[in-house]
């Protein structure tokens, strides 16, 4: 009976405030025992599997791979050492909880249907005790609620949109990349400072949750520094010809073009932009920074614009966990870590130190675990997750592009000109619109 030795009888009927003063495990031993989703069954043995619904074809597919990678080289930290897992207290690399990570990869092809198939099958066939992965969106909340109906954790990939922690919000799912509410009050500032505080906006929207999640949200926090939007124009995912929506862009009187698409779109949107005179008679803001964007589009497009990131690996230069992960990755696959790779990591990283926390694979001692908001040193400083909507609080950085004269190597795109402090840009609780589902 695991956590006897930790917590009594006495102790749990005084409920999860008290639970919250125990430095190791913050889980009622009940839960330990209860078999939930594919637990005790899908750890049975010597091996837990989890499993990875990525986008490696459609266009958030470069992403997906920066992602993949990632998870590789977290999950051979967690098994062989390496890396964070060093400065982990809880983490052993010998597995988690003495079990080797075992894992498979499915295509998302960047689209919800083939994710939410995917980690069925994984969760069905393979008995996944987690699952990771998505870059839109429309993947991560669409994967929240399949972990939700088969009780298995989610650690959500990349998901910009305020759903993701707000309306569409779910027990089983806990996400780390700053919600586009977050973004945008960490930017407004630094535009203020840097473009000034009387300018006229128009924006490019991809239409699905994240796209519009990013627009109401910078449009909200830039018109508090007296920006004016003069339009928006809406457009599907994966279109390839922008001509006509840059043609209203072109016309609109704005000063700013704020570009709301997202990876391959991102650079296609952006080249375009570049071609038809937008960027000539405009300055471009980019509220959430494509992972590759800089570097398919270029530096010479890319300087002066204004934007935010997950992590950019300079940060490495002043934080110990950050140069870990950034050399282990480099090491390893020959380029500098993206964002998605570190949120791939980080991920599985809090995971693995949940579970190790809580004594158990249980589920619902993991969450609880994850509840407590016990606080990690990761890439980007102190990080812990609200239990109000799983929301990790941490720091979000803001970034500009730098001129090509002052990159030191091709990956030293950006310049970091602001890292503002999680606890300062998440929304209030009471306003995120998150009803938490129960725990069984």
């Amino acid at each position: 009976m695991p956590y006897r030795d930790h917590i009594d009888r006495r102790t749990l009927l005084k409920g999860g405030a008290a639970l919250s003063a125990w430095p190791l495990i913050d889980v009622p031993s009940a839960f330990a025992e209860d078999a939930v989703g594919n637990f005790p069954a899908g750890v049975s043995g010597s091996t837990a599997f989890v499993g990875l619904t990525i986008p490696l074809t459609g266009p958030y597919s470069a992403e997906g791979d920066d992602m993949q990678k990632g998870y590789q080289l977290g999950i051979d930290h967690l098994n062989n050492g390496g890396g964070l897992v060093g400065k982990i207290g809880t983490l052993s690399g010998k597995g988690v909880l003495a079990k080797k990570i075992e894992y498979k990869v499915a295509d998302t092809q960047t689209q919800p249907d083939p994710a939410v198939q995917a980690a069925t099958n994984f969760i069905t066939n393979n008995k996944a005790i987690m699952i990771s992965g998505s870059v839109s969106s429309a993947e991560a909340i669409a994967l929240e609620k399949v972990a939700q109906r088969f009780k298995v954790l989610n650690m959500v990939g990349c998901s910009g949109a305020n759903e993701t922690t707000g309306k569409d919000c779910q027990r089983y799912a806990f996400r780390s990349q700053p919600s586009a509410y977050m973004a945008a009050k960490a930017l407004a500032p630094v535009l203020a400072k840097e473009l000034g505080k009387d300018r006229k906006a128009v924006y490019l929207v991809p239409d699905y949750a994240y796209g519009h999640s990013v627009h109401q949200s910078t449009a909200q926090f830039t018109k508090e520094i007296g920006w004016t939007e003069v339009g928006a124009q809406i457009c599907p995912v994966g279109t390839a010809d922008y001509s006509s929506y840059l043609l209203n862009i072109a016309n609109s009187g704005a000063d700013v073009f704020v570009n709301v698409a997202f990876g391959a779109d991102s650079v296609a949107s952006t080249k375009q932009a570049k071609q038809f005179g937008v960027l000539d008679r405009m300055k471009m803001v980019v509220p959430n920074l494509s992972a590759l964007q800089g570097k398919e589009v270029g530096a010479e497009i890319m300087q002066g614009v204004y934007g935010t990131l997950d992590f950019w690996w300079t940060l490495a230069e002043t934080n110990d966990a950050a140069k870990l992960f950034v050399e282990a990755f480099e090491a390893k696959y020959k380029y500098k870590p993206r964002w998605p790779a570190h949120i791939a990591y980080t991920q599985l990283m809090c995971w693995a130190d949940a579970v190790e926390r809580a004594k158990t694979f249980n589920p619902v001692a993991v969450i609880k675990a994850l509840e407590a908001g016990a606080k990690l040193q990761m890439p980007l400083g102190e990080v812990y997750y609200r239990e109000c909507d799983h929301q990790q609080v941490r720091a979000v950085p803001v970034v500009v592009g730098k001129k090509p004269s002052e990159m030191r190597n091709p990956d030293d795109i950006y310049k970091v000109v602001g890292l503002t402090p999680g606890a300062d840009v998440v929304p209030p609780c009471d306003s995120v619109g998150c009803k938490m589902p129960s725990y069984t």
